[in-house]
Order: C-alpha cells, then sequence, then structure tokens
C-alpha cells in the first residue's frame, strides 16, 4: 500500500491519495498518521481511492478505524473516486451506509468544505 497526504488551503481538511493493493499491512502506521492529521487541527479527510485495484477486509478495517476517530474528533472520512469493483465492495459490506462517497473527488471536496 503507498499513500501521499497533503493538507488543502482550507488547513481542517487533508486529502489522502491511494495506490496499489489495500490490504491493512500498514495498519498501524496508517493510523498513527490519522491521530497526527487530528493532532494537527485536520477535521476531515478525503480518501481518493482512484489508484486502488485491490481492497480486503483488512484494509476496510484500516478505513472504519479511521473513520471511527475523525468522527470522534467531529470530522468525517470523505471517500471519492473509486473503480466499480472497488465501489461494488462497499456496496455488498453495506459499508456506504457509514461513509460519504462522492463519484468524484470534485464532489467530495464541495461536501467537505461545507
Amino acid at each position: 500500500m503507498s499513500y501521499t497526504i497533503e493538507k488543502t488551503e482550507n488547513e481542517n481538511i487533508a486529502v489522502i491519495t491511494f495506490e496499489g493493493r489495500l490490504m491493512g499491512a500498514e495498519t498501524a502506521e496508517f493510523h498513527a498518521k490519522i491521530k497526527e492529521l487530528i493532532e494537527s487541527g485536520v477535521t476531515t479527510v478525503i480518501g481518493d481511492l482512484g489508484g486502488v485495484d485491490f481492497l480486503n477486509s483488512s484494509g476496510l478495517g484500516m478505513f472504519i478505524a479511521s473513520l471511527t476517530s475523525l468522527r470522534k474528533a467531529d470530522g468525517d472520512f470523505i471517500l471519492c473516486e473509486a473503480s466499480k469493483k472497488i465501489e461494488s465492495l462497499f456496496k455488498v459490506s453495506k459499508l456506504f451506509s457509514i461513509f460519504n462517497y462522492y463519484p468524484t473527488f470534485d464532489k467530495a471536496m464541495k461536501a467537505a468544505k461545507k
């Protein structure tokens, strides 16, 4: 799994762009990064899944843990840009009922700024 983190001009929003296979192998490291973001004032994270070609249950668990931490900080973890394959995984697992998901990055950013 690889990802980049970028804070936006609006300092309480960060964008994480994921690439490759998300299998949760670096769950502890990733969750530490989420906690650092929260401590720095970030309340909303946009997860761009456009570069993800595989996601397993450990990767889903990593996202759920991040969402939980952000919501405890009165924030959100918004997902966007997933491929049809990744979208169907979220639909089948009913995780779109707890995550805010937008098909495009622009729509996710607009929702984050509200």
